[in-house]
């Protein structure tokens, strides 16, 4: 009973197997050139995103390096201005 069920399992599979070949080649003979536009499409989708990635780090990266200086500039400026009134009172 056993090796029967395994048998039709085997020969369901082996049957799977040919249509999904079949399929395939079916597919493969009408859409090589689909296959291939898709492809190329990904491919460009691809390159688009990544280069737009690329660009928005280049633009954080830049902000925060103006944010930076900015801080720093004020930072200082505000030093100065503590050292120079406290020089100008004490004398």
């Amino acid at each position: 009973m056993i090796i029967i069920i395994i048998i039709i399992i085997i020969i369901i599979i082996i049957i799977i197997i040919i249509i999904i070949i079949i399929i395939i080649k079916i597919i493969i003979d009408v859409s090589v050139i689909l296959v291939v536009l898709v492809v190329v499409v990904l491919v460009v989708v691809v390159v688009v995103v990544v280069v737009a990635a690329a660009v928005v780090v280049v633009v954080v990266v830049v902000v925060v390096v103006v944010v930076v200086v900015v801080v720093v500039v004020v930072v200082v400026a505000a030093a100065a201005a503590v050292v120079v009134t406290v020089i100008v009172c004490t004398s």
